[in-house]
């Protein structure tokens, strides 16, 4: 009788305790392949925090924007309301210069300086300034110039005298000022009365 042990019931020897299986190191590919996933994923990151830090700055940028256009507003809204009382402020002017003209001031001439003021110390708590103009040099962005006038001297375009006072609102222009400027006189003026002088 054969008894050789039967190859499909024999026992497979076990490992010793502690001792592993040894498994298969990864290829050169699949370490290359990890490096270049890697490398892309950093690159990536990089583009996402560049693009972070551009959105906050561009954000930042906005708030400040809106803050100084807000303020711009509060600064000049205003400003049609404040023209408005400008004629009444010329009046009051005009008034109280032919008051003062008269041979001898009166109480009249002292209110109604009073009440000029006033009414300029109120402007000025909004922001409105009048400019000074006369013998100024004429500035078309401030000034209207209604009419020209021979200077004696020579001199040219310089502001000669106001017509009506202009203001200014927190630094920009809120009315300019009209004006007469000054011009050269004219040569043939100059040789003629250097010919009548002549002949004197």
């Amino acid at each position: 009788m054969n008894h050789d042990p039967d190859p499909m019931t024999t026992p497979v020897p076990e490992q010793p305790s502690g001792v592993e299986t040894p498994q298969p190191g990864p290829t050169a590919a699949t370490s290359a392949g990890l490096e270049d996933a890697l490398a892309a994923k950093t690159k990536e990151v990089e583009r996402l925090q560049d693009r972070l830090l551009r959105l906050q700055a561009e954000f930042d940028n906005y708030k400040k924007r809106m803050v100084r256009e807000k303020t711009e507003f509060l600064k000049f809204a205003n400003e049609s309301l404040l023209l408005e009382f400008l004629p009444v402020l010329d009046n009051l002017e005009r008034a109280l210069a032919s008051a003062r003209a008269e041979a001898a001031p009166s109480a009249l001439a002292d209110g109604i300086e009073m009440i000029v003021r006033l009414f300029l110390g109120t402007l000025e708590k909004f922001g409105v300034k009048p400019m000074d103009a006369a013998g100024k040099p004429f500035d078309p962005s401030l000034h209207q110039a209604v009419a020209q006038v021979e200077a004696p001297d020579g001199s040219e375009n310089l502001v000669v005298d106001e017509i009506q006072k202009g203001y200014l609102l927190e630094g920009r222009v809120l009315r300019p000022a009209m004006v007469r400027v000054s011009r050269a006189a004219a040569a043939g003026a100059d040789d003629a009365a250097s010919g009548e002088g002549d002949r004197a």
